[in-house]
């Protein structure tokens, strides 16, 4: 089970704290077990700095506290705050990343589902899309539902996603996709074949739409399927 400790303190040296964190992560580097650090100051109180590190368990966590280096920049830590520090314990019993369902539900509404006008409650107003199989590499919204509803129709295609990777408000998806070409796409009439492949698309998040997405797609091997370019 995912662990978190909460550090919370009060400090008027705040940039001292902050470069004593950079040691702790520089000493610890191979060693430490922690997975995901974050450090907040409250907009209300300058000095008064919270601190949340990820683990994967209490058990990692254990590890990481008996380490040498950990124990040293604890003290320094002390030194640094206008008292002791408080922690509080954490098991994770619930994680939801949202940005990643975002993208999931993008996959699974607007291209299983077909669905294209889903992207109208999902995108910023000032969407662009990165694809370069489409007319252009930057494309609005209203221009790429044109083009996707076409590609949509015209393959049908079911999306897989393998993986997906989030920091910050990008998410990463690694994909694969399944069809047939029952439908006109890009001038090319349907020739009932069945297409496969794998790609990549990035996704940049902004108040819980999306705002951007670059795509990266094995358009030659779709175009070799099709008989359109010699394999």
């Amino acid at each position: 089970m995912t662990f978190m400790q909460v550090i919370d303190c009060k400090t008027s040296r705040a940039d001292e704290l902050n470069s004593l964190m950079d040691s702790w992560i520089d000493a610890t580097q191979g060693k430490r077990t922690a997975t995901h650090s974050i450090v907040g100051r409250d907009r209300a109180d300058a000095t008064h700095v919270v601190e949340i590190v990820e683990f994967p368990s209490y058990e990692e966590a254990q590890k990481n506290s008996h380490l040498p280096e950990t124990d040293r920049i604890f003290q320094e830590m002390v030194a640094l705050c206008d008292g002791e520090p408080s922690f509080t314990d954490l098991d994770v019993v619930r994680d939801e990343q949202l940005n990643k369902i975002l993208v999931r539900s993008f996959v699974d509404d607007v291209i299983n589902a077909r669905n294209i006008d889903a992207v109208d409650a999902m995108c910023t107003a000032g969407y662009r899309e990165h694809d370069p199989s489409l007319s252009s590499y930057d494309l609005g919204l209203a221009q790429a539902k044109i083009e996707n509803r076409e590609t949509i129709e015209a393959f049908e295609p079911v999306v897989t996603i393998a993986s997906l990777t989030a920091e910050g408000d990008v998410v990463c998806a690694r994909l694969s996709f399944e069809g047939r070409h029952v439908g006109a796409y890009q001038g090319m009439e349907p020739t009932g074949r069945q297409i496969s492949g794998t790609g990549h698309a990035t996704f940049r998040c902004e108040g819980g739409k999306l705002a951007e997405s670059w795509w990266n797609l094995d358009d030659l091997g779709l175009m070799q399927q099709l008989g359109a370019v010699a394999g």
